[in-house]
């Protein structure tokens, strides 16, 4: 499990400097309350985003996207309004973002980023 970890941790820092690198603000990293956690919040433009980040060290089971199942996005959209509501707005645009790691032993990181995906 701290394998997964430190991978996780990795792979949510690489898409952060990948999502900076296109020009976006970082809002907030890793927040968190009882029901569960955001991996970034980031702002583009006028348009709030939530960026759920996944990383795999291979594609034996599917591609990192893969992994955010139907219940992951119904629990990040939850999530998104608790994290709004703790906010002050207005919000006129939001989104829902996939940011997909793929980090090969050995091998050059691959950023997949998938804006607007649910």
């Amino acid at each position: 499990m701290a394998h997964n970890t430190a991978l996780g941790a990795q792979g949510e820092e690489l898409a952060a400097h990948y999502l900076r690198s296109a020009g976006m603000e970082i809002v907030c990293r890793n927040w968190r309350c009882r029901y569960g956690e955001l991996d970034l919040i980031v702002r583009d433009g006028g348009t709030t985003a939530f960026v759920e980040v996944k990383t795999r060290s291979g594609i034996g089971f599917g591609i990192p996207a893969e992994a955010v199942t139907f219940q992951k996005r119904q629990r990040i959209r939850r999530l998104a309004l608790l994290w709004l509501a703790e906010q002050e707005g207005p919000w006129r645009r939001i989104r829902f973002d996939v940011v997909s790691v793929l980090l090969p032993r050995g091998g050059e990181p691959v950023i997949d980023h998938l804006p607007a995906v649910f």
